[in-house]
């Protein structure tokens, strides 16, 4: 995994603050827990929550193990950032104690993402829409924070008219037991034993579906109108084209996207790979005499975006061709979240609140 060297993002004079993480158990509060380690990120004391059935539990944090407590609106007593990881249903039901008790809530679900009020946030995108905060901050969609992280540095020197994007989603978009399950799949597959799906609505090992989600009336799937409605809030361009097609392949972890844009006015790919080459949040992976390019089996666990296979668009003169790979629990959900609490803790932000 690629670490940057650890900064202390607090003041001096200002002590770590008090954290909690709602859905501890879960793979993405387990991702949290680990960036939190692993970026030296100043805590003071950690609440680890999560159901009953979970409460009891012990994590490793800094070499000490963390016992895991029971979800109750009084969790939140003391707490300065909350970080949210256990769905939608839960962040609407506990978000609201947790901001009365003065906590600050990075929500990881889809609760409050195109709430006008609440800022969806991807910090190499809009960190200063921080600024307007109320106590609560959302973490975008997966596929949605991967897309922005590599297509913004672009944006900003050629502008985009339309985006047209085709995801290769991983098995971890939809959690620890759709992982699981995708492992048993290929093993009981292997073995010559019948397959089985309990998570997914159908076989996830050597095959691939359109996103399990709803489809909407518009055609699109709740999925795709998250990267539609999510991009154009983020990059503050409500009529921003976007065509999304996602897909679910049996990739244990990191999301894929083929991306077609339509710029402006013409950026060459010499021109792209420079920019990108310098872009925070962004690893540039396109050695086309090697034929290595962006793959999920190297984004996996590395918190940049892997952006490469960067292209003319031979049917478009202003249009440009890319491919990229992005931790979905890092860069999608849990690296995200830990980004916003950084910059939440910057001198500017807070002189902001």
């Amino acid at each position: 995994m690629t670490i940057s060297s650890p900064v202390l993002y607090f003041p001096a004079t200002m002590n770590a603050p008090n954290i909690a993480i709602v859905g501890a158990t879960g793979a993405v509060g387990i991702e949290i827990l680990r960036v939190l380690e692993r970026q030296n990120f100043p805590v003071g004391s950690l609440k680890l929550l999560a159901s009953a059935r979970s409460a009891g539990k012990t994590l490793a944090f800094k070499g000490k193990a963390c016992k895991v407590e029971e979800l109750t609106a009084a969790s939140f007593k003391g707490v300065d950032i909350a970080f949210f990881s256990a769905g939608a249903a839960r962040s609407r039901e506990f978000a609201p104690a947790a901001r009365a008790a003065g906590a600050v809530v990075i929500d990881n679900s889809s609760a409050f993402r195109m709430d006008p009020k609440v800022p969806l946030v991807v910090p190499e995108v809009n960190a200063q829409d921080l600024a307007r905060h109320e106590g609560l901050i959302a973490n975008p969609n997966c596929t949605a924070a991967v897309l922005a992280t590599a297509v913004w540095p672009i944006h900003l020197a050629a502008g985009i008219r339309k985006i047209v994007v085709s995801t290769y989603q991983a098995a971890s978009g939809a959690g620890a037991q759709a992982m699981q399950e995708l492992e048993d799949q290929v093993r009981d597959y292997a073995a010559g034993k019948e397959v089985t799906r309990n998570v997914f609505p159908h076989q996830i090992a050597f095959n691939v579906f359109s996103h399990d989600t709803k489809v909407a009336g518009n055609g699109y799937n709740e999925e795709e109108n998250k990267v539609i409605e999510e991009m154009r809030k983020m990059f503050h361009m409500p009529h921003l084209a976007v065509v999304p097609t996602c897909i679910r392949v049996p990739v244990l972890r990191a999301h894929s996207e083929s991306i077609a844009l339509e710029l402006e006015k013409p950026l060459s790919p010499e021109e792209a790979r420079g920019i990108l080459a310098l872009a925070p949040g962004v690893k540039l992976v396109d050695d086309a005499a090697k034929n290595h390019f962006p793959m999920p089996i190297e984004a996996s666990g590395d918190l940049d975006v892997h952006v490469g296979r960067i292209r003319r668009d031979l049917s478009n003169p202003n249009g440009l061709v890319l491919f990229v790979a992005g931790d979905q629990l890092l860069k999608g959900a849990a690296w995200n979240a830990v980004q916003i609490a950084e910059e939440l803790a910057k001198p500017k932000a807070l002189a902001a609140e």
